[in-house]
């Protein structure tokens, strides 16, 4: 186990380039599997999804090489292969290996995902979705197994739910399916387009991405010919926003699309940060005088879940009662005990309802990553406090944000990892 050691209280300046979307890429990967040909992608993250995502691929004949960004994945001697628990148990995003798998050979068999404990995530619209498509899926002894003894056939599918995991997963399985398959209430996320524009790229037919209902026709032959370029992560730049507002005296972030973070970018002018919002980068100035705001976490195009605790200790900083409505986990609020051992004033006496008072002085403390992006806030508001933090379960926080020392120690902060006996 490792963790992370800061030493806090430096005021953050300078520039950070964000990387490659970490929800993109956990699609991307599995997708990959579908080509007849060797696949390349520029702009990939360097965190542990990756390389846990490349032991997967090992494990089924699949090589891979990873560096400075550039991914090569060569499927051409791909085989059917049980796939590692371990791997698979330690990041949800393994699931969307259901998808590729039932596309590639109409067939798939994978150990229940894992991921971060953040309240139920169940995944009864991807098997829905699967069944439509005319598999049978079975479960036992925490194994899916998903076949299509008659091969895949286009469905019309409605989800009961917007569902990122479910509209990704639906869309690697039929892109082989004969005829056409409708998603409708699709999910919207710039992460789906990213995945629709590298399939179709090497010859799927999808459209509608970006709305409600998307349409794919099935083709019998997928190939790459081109590298994609992965699109910047949303989530990561709204963690820098954050971090910059709270704690910087000047940071430009750089490799955005201010498009995807309109909500995020919306609610820090609300509270009065002035940010400079540029074609591909925000510049975010000193700020004080900020004035508290109302936050409520919806499917994109509206605040997403995963900027809600990263905005949290930014929050600490406002004179006065902000509040954070979490409608789609109402449970994700595991960071909230362990802001408050660093000296923050939460409350979540109702379910889904965060009240964030003044945090007058924080101070220095262990506390512990549940999740990833609990993690992110743990490390803004320990590079805020006073004195030294430890976070420990760094993985989780490592498993989404790239090459993460390096960022901060460029912005001039005092950041370690260290081995956690």
């Amino acid at each position: 186990m490792k963790k992370l050691v800061i030493h806090g209280g430096r005021r953050l300046s300078g520039e950070v380039t964000i990387g490659g979307a970490k929800n993109s890429t956990v699609a991307l990967i599995p997708a990959a599997i579908l080509s007849e040909d060797p696949v390349h992608f520029d702009g990939m993250p360097d965190i542990l999804d990756v390389y846990n995502l490349q032991l997967i691929l090992e494990s089924m004949n699949v090589s891979s090489t990873f560096q400075d960004g550039q991914l090569m994945i060569d499927p051409t001697q791909i085989v059917e292969a049980e796939l590692p628990s371990t791997a698979i148990k330690s990041l949800r995003a393994s699931y969307y290996f259901m998808g590729s798998l039932l596309g590639r050979f109409g067939r798939a068999t994978v150990t229940f995902p894992g991921g971060d404990n953040i309240g139920p995530r169940p995944i009864d619209q991807h098997i829905k979705g699967f069944e439509a498509l005319g598999a049978t899926v079975t479960e036992a002894n925490d194994t899916i197994h998903i076949v299509a003894e008659n091969g895949l056939k286009g469905a019309h599918i409605f989800l009961d739910m917007v569902s990122v995991g479910a509209t990704m997963n639906i869309i690697l399985a039929a892109v082989h399916a004969e005829g056409v398959t409708v998603i409708e209430n699709a999910a919207k996320e710039p992460e789906i387009i990213d995945l629709a524009t590298f399939l179709n790229n090497m010859g799927a037919k999808i459209r509608g991405v970006g709305t409600d209902t998307i349409r794919i026709t099935g083709v019998e032959h997928l190939g790459s010919e081109t590298t994609h370029t992965t699109i910047p992560d949303r989530i990561e730049a709204g963690t820098y926003l954050s971090l910059a507002a709270a704690q910087g005296d000047g940071v430009l972030v750089k490799n955005v699309i201010p498009e995807h973070l309109e909500a995020f970018i919306s609610k820090m002018i609300e509270m009065g940060v002035e940010l400079d919002v540029r074609e591909d980068s925000i510049y975010v100035p000193k700020s004080d005088k900020l004035k508290p705001i109302t936050i409520k976490t919806a499917p994109y195009p509206s605040f997403a879940t995963d900027l809600q605790q990263p905005i949290t200790p930014l929050l600490g900083t406002i004179p006065g009662t902000s509040a954070i409505h979490e409608t789609i986990y109402p449970e994700r609020t595991r960071h909230v005990p362990e802001l408050n051992k660093l000296g923050m004033d939460i409350s979540t006496e109702e379910e889904g309802i965060i009240e964030i008072n003044p945090s007058h002085e924080l101070h220095g403390t262990e506390v512990a990553a549940e999740e990833i992006r609990a993690g992110a806030s743990l490390v803004i508001a320990g590079l805020m406090a006073d004195g030294v933090t430890e976070v420990t379960n760094a993985e989780h926080v490592l498993r989404g944000y790239d090459r993460l020392i390096h960022k901060l120690t460029m912005l001039n902060a005092d950041i370690q990892i260290e081995d956690d006996f």
